[in-house]
C-alpha cells in the first residue's frame, strides 16, 4: 500500500505550495486514480515519491515504512514508477532494457538467473511487447517505447505500480489495452497508482478517483462520487455535462463548446 499523509511540496522559487497538505493511500487490489488539470500536482506526487523532490511537510510511506528511511533498492523492490518522461542516453535491445527492472533483485553482481529471465519474458507477455525484443530502443515508435517502459516496471516484480500518463502516444486500442493490463494487475493483487487526464477510461477502470485542484484534494472516492459536473466544470474551468457511458454505465464527461460563459449550460442545437 502507499499512502501519502498530509503531503506539502513547494518548488524553489514558487509562491504556492505544489502540493498542500494531500493525504490518500492507493491500495492493494485496487486501481487509484489521479486527476485533476495541468498544474494541478499530479506528477509532483510521483516526484515526490521518488524522492526527486523533498517534502515540506508531511510523509510517504509505502506498507507502513517511511520513504526516507528505506534505500533506494528497497524502494524499487515496493514499487516500480514508470515517470511521464524518459530518454536514454544510448539505445540498446529491448530484451536488455526490459531487463534493467530485474536490477532491483540482482543488485550489482550478482547475474541474472533463470527465475529472472522468466519474470522479464513474462513482464514482455503482458505489456505485449515480445515481438520488439530483439529490436533497438531508438527504432520504437512513441507507442511502442511507452509499453516497453511498463514491461520493465513489470519486470521488477513489485507489489506497487505507479503510473504518471501512461496512455500518452497510444492510440485508442492500446490505450484500452493498457488500461484493462492496469486493471488486471489490480485484480491479481497489486496496488495500482495511476495518474492520467483520462477521466472516462479512469471512470470505466478506477475503483477510486483523487481529484487534485492547486495542489490540494478537493474530492476522493467512487467514479461516481467525484465525476460531478459542477465540481467539475470548476476544476477545469469549462462546461460539461455527465452522462452515463452506453457499454458499462460509469459516468463519461462530455464537454460542451462554449458559446458564452454566460449561456455555457443552455443546450446546444
Amino acid at each position: 500500500m502507499i499512502d501519502f499523509i498530509d503531503v506539502a511540496v513547494r518548488y524553489p522559487g514558487a509562491s504556492a505550495n505544489a502540493l498542500d497538505g494531500v493525504s490518500f493511500s492507493a491500495r492493494e487490489g485496487e486501481v487509484t486514480a489521479v486527476a485533476g488539470p495541468n498544474g494541478s500536482g499530479k506528477s509532483t506526487l510521483v516526484r515526490a515519491l521518488l524522492r526527486r523532490q523533498p517534502l515540506q511537510r508531511g510523509s510517504i510511506e509505502l506498507d507502513g515504512n517511511e520513504i526516507d528511511k528505506l534505500s533506494s533498492q528497497e524502494i524499487a523492490r515496493r514499487v516500480a514508477v514508470v515517470s511521464q518522461r524518459e530518454e536514454l542516453s544510448f539505445p540498446m535491445r529491448v530484451s536488455e532494457y526490459v531487463a534493467l527492472g530485474r536490477y532491483p533483485r540482482l543488485g550489482l553482481w550478482r547475474s541474472a538467473s533463470s527465475p529472472d529471465h522468466t519474470a522479464v519474458r513474462f513482464a514482455m507477455d503482458r505489456a505485449e511487447v515480445r515481438e520488439f525484443a530483439g529490436r533497438s530502443t531508438d527504432t520504437l515508435s512513441g507507442g511502442e517505447w511507452q509499453r516497453v517502459r511498463i514491461a520493465r516496471a513489470l519486470a521488477q516484480e513489485a507489489p506497487a505500480l505507479v503510473l504518471d500518463e501512461p496512455t500518452t502516444f497510444l492510440d485508442l486500442g492500446h490505450e484500452m489495452a493498457l488500461f484493462e493490463l492496469v486493471h488486471s494487475l489490480a485484480r491479481d493483487g497489486m496496488a495500482v497508482l495511476l495518474v492520467s487526464h483520462q477521466l472516462n477510461l479512469v471512470a470505466r477502470f478506477a475503483s477510486t478517483v483523487v481529484l487534485l485542484h492547486h495542489g490540494r484534494v478537493i474530492a476522493a472516492g467512487a467514479p461516481d462520487q467525484v465525476m460531478q459536473a459542477p465540481l467539475l466544470e470548476t476544476v477545469y474551468e469549462w462546461p460539461l455535462v455527465i452522462s452515463r457511458d452506453p457499454a458499462v454505465g460509469t459516468p463519461s464527461l462530455v464537454p460542451l463548446r462554449r458559446r458564452s460563459m454566460s449561456n455555457f449550460n443552455q443546450p446546444l442545437k
